[in-house]
């Protein structure tokens, strides 16, 4: 299917790959990419998650455990569905002392109690283009046993197909949300420790393997 090069959907570094320019929204340029489901390539997602650290720094980490699913329609990418989880307890925040294990604290019920809620889930509910590139992805995070509605602006990187390495068509996007971590219970140090957590999503996509 033949598809105007729009904005899509997280998706949760696609870094390293370049393409032509994309065309202005005056000279639309299509792409051809069929419709379907699409995984993440684990091996090119990331997703990092900030914290402001008592006005000094910006605190970094990130999830090692991820898992997406795209449910793509090219022809209409408003109508297409993610869903994303991730293991809390593949934290890793890349401590460098031994005085403890700092992954072990975040993921204890001091923070995310990954023991009691192994799994935090984003599932789409609307898909909004904002530009030629650009949209907004809308719907429910489930985290530390708790749900909200939560937005994510997502940028449309390229398609390269086939890849030249691994042959297969490979769709890349990059995404950002912000949320209040005391809305799901998650308040150890707030304040000191910004309340706000703001996820960068990086991420490759590719066809599912048929069952």
């Amino acid at each position: 299917m033949r598809s105007v090069v729009p904005a899509l959907v997280l998706g949760l570094s696609a870094a390293g790959l370049t393409a032509p320019p994309m065309a202005t929204p005056a000279a639309a340029q299509t792409i051809d990419i069929n419709a379907g489901t699409y995984v993440n390539d684990p091996l090119h997602t990331n997703v990092l998650w900030k914290v402001d650290h008592f006005g000094l720094s910006t605190y970094i980490g990130r999830f090692a455990d991820i898992s997406a699913t795209l449910e793509l329609d090219p022809d209409d990418v408003t109508q297409s569905k993610l869903t994303a989880t991730v293991d809390p307890a593949s934290v890793d925040t890349h401590y460098p002392a031994d005085d403890k294990s700092f992954d072990d604290e975040i993921e204890s019920d001091m923070f995310l109690d990954a023991a009691k809620f192994p799994e935090a889930k984003f599932v789409s509910k609307s898909i909004e283009e904002t530009g030629d590139k650009t949209g907004r992805v809308t719907g429910d995070l489930t985290l530390h046993g708790q749900t909200h509605e939560e937005t994510m602006d997502v940028t449309f990187n390229t398609v390269v197909d086939p890849h030249p390495v691994s042959k297969l068509p490979t769709v890349g996007f990059s995404g950002t949300m912000t949320f209040d971590r005391t809305k799901y219970g998650i308040d150890t140090f707030a304040g000191p420790v910004g309340k706000d957590v703001t996820l960068e999503i990086e991420v490759e996509f590719v066809p599912a393997k048929a069952e």
